[in-house]
């Protein structure tokens, strides 16, 4: 959506457009935050204070908490301007008034322990900026979790359980910070360290990973303008994503199956892993998402790879298949640093239905795998009934190997996420 609006309004500079996308990003990311920063000072429950208006004053209260750049006067001034534009110039002395109490409790001070009378930042690193008053419940507990790093209570419970506190705490300011930019050299067009050179060249630093075809770029930069992006020379994608490709261990001439394939990074990047020789049949249930994989293989130079697209319930194309790649719908849980708005979109009443269609789809790949076959699924899921759990399942039913695991630990590097290869 803001790429949207940033094209009609080309006149919007670059620094402007990173600020404007920073400020929505980190709003989604930190609403429950927020909600504790402001509630003493609103005579109402939030519940009962109009959309609109709870997005200003939760825009008024980042700034002051959060932004470093922006001076507190000028925040809440600018802020307070917002009335005319949500059609409420009623509402200027009621913005004024709350953001001025925000104001008053945000201080300078840093400190590097949880309180309840500090808000964790967004560097990644275990910071919180001192408050002048107690607003978030007491360390140690869940429903500090829940407002400290904004997450819904009932994923706040979940992860207590499963992770403790301490480790809850390192995996709250991970998705709270800007995710890192992961590139994928497409080894077909050039080698890791002849591209890093081209990025040098443009005054931009790429580090390796872990990954041989992984660099992170420690740079801001506009994708599009990156050197080699016309003739694809990379792919933008995740470390922890670029492990499940490889994990299939695709050769040169196979037929593969790709499940789940939209957007296509991992359809793409099995096509360089087979040297562009060969089939992959990659399947979504949505034609606008087929059409993102065309685009990408087209930009990649890759010619492998056929597009189906598949009615809801529809039977996937019959095999054999050599190898299938089956990267499952999933909770997203791995990724909320990269997509803010899953904290609040996902309910804990929906990890049965995700279940039950991530082993459907399971099945499915293996059945039509020729025996001797391979079989990677993966999710960018952290919760062990989405991955290991469902995965021994479906082996122990089926009578069939899990040769290899990979968990993928949100922040170290990168996403979080799992990946099992099985063998029929």
């Amino acid at each position: 959506m803001l790429d949207e609006i940033f094209r009609a309004r080309p006149a919007v500079s670059r620094q402007d457009r990173g600020l404007a996308t920073h400020m929505v990003l980190g709003v989604t990311r930190r609403r429950a935050t927020l909600d504790a920063l402001i509630e003493k000072f609103v005579s109402r429950p939030l519940l009962h204070v109009e959309p609109p208006v709870l997005d200003v004053l939760h825009l008024g209260a980042y700034q002051l908490a959060f932004l470093d750049g922006i001076p507190p006067h000028a925040a809440v001034h600018e802020t307070v301007e917002l009335a005319n534009h949500i059609g409420r110039p009623t509402a200027k002395g009621f913005f004024n008034g709350v953001l001025r109490r925000v104001s008053e409790v945000v201080s300078d001070e840093i400190i590097e322990s949880p309180a309840s009378d500090a808000v964790p930042l967004e560097s990644g690193l275990p910071r919180y900026r001192k408050l002048n008053q107690e607003l978030l419940p007491p360390p140690g507990t869940p429903q500090y979790l829940a407002a400290a790093f904004s997450w819904p209570e009932w994923l706040a419970h979940r992860w207590f359980q499963q992770h403790g506190f301490i480790e809850c705490c390192r995996l709250g300011f991970w998705f709270n910070a800007s995710p890192p930019l992961w590139l994928r050299v497409n080894k077909r067009q050039t080698d890791r360290e002849s591209y890093r050179v081209q990025l040098l060249a443009a005054m931009l630093d790429a580090e390796p990973g872990e990954h041989p075809q992984s660099l992170q770029l420690m740079n801001s930069a506009s994708v599009p303008e990156l050197p080699g992006y016309r003739d694809g020379e990379f792919a933008i994608q995740d470390h922890a994503s670029m492990l499940v490709a490889s994990g299939l261990h695709v050769r040169p001439g196979m037929r593969v199956l790709d499940l789940c394939a939209a957007p296509g990074g991992k359809t793409t990047h099995l096509a360089e892993l087979m040297d562009d020789r060969g089939s992959i049949i990659a399947c979504d249930i949505e034609l606008d998402r087929l059409a993102t994989i065309r685009t990408l293989a087209e930009r990649m130079k890759l010619t492998c790879i056929q597009t189906t697209l598949l009615a809801k319930f529809e039977e996937p194309p019959a095999g054999p298949f050599d190898a299938a790649l089956v990267d499952v719908p999933c909770s997203n849980t791995g990724v909320l640093g990269r997509r803010p708005e899953v904290r609040w979109r996902l309910q804990p009443r929906e990890f049965e239905h995700l279940i039950q269609l991530q082993t459907r789809l399971l099945i499915a790949a293996i059945e039509r795998v020729k025996p001797g076959g391979t079989i990677v699924y993966s999710t960018c899921s952290i919760e062990p009934d989405e991955n290991e759990r469902l995965v021994h399942g479906v082996a122990r039913a089926l009578d069939i190997r899990v040769a290899e695991e990979h968990h993928s630990i949100p922040g170290r590097p990168s996403d979080g996420g799992y990946w099992a290869r099985l063998r029929t």
